[in-house]
């Protein structure tokens, strides 16, 4: 069996400390990299939380971004999308 790569939900706080960040602001870390990032935008109602996996790190993932009602629906479809082979 492959080892699973452990993701990271960081706050953008901590993550990126040069700027004013959200509370609602995460970075995504897989060994160490950011690879995607996880924030509440109002511009999708009901589905306020976009995930996103970074430009450099698609490859062949699909879906790379989308809208979702939670945080933890959004973690768990980045995470869906990045465990995808």
């Amino acid at each position: 069996m492959a080892d699973v790569p452990t993701l990271i939900f960081k706050s953008a706080k901590t993550s990126r400390p040069s700027g004013i960040w959200s509370d609602d602001d995460y970075d995504v870390l897989s060994e160490g990299k950011v690879v995607g990032r996880i924030f509440k935008d109002d511009g999708q109602q009901g589905r306020p939380w976009f995930w996103g996996i970074t430009h450099g790190c698609i490859e062949d993932r699909a879906p790379t971004h989308g809208h979702e009602p939670t945080r933890e629906a959004a973690m768990a479809a980045f995470r869906k999308s990045w465990l995808r082979e």
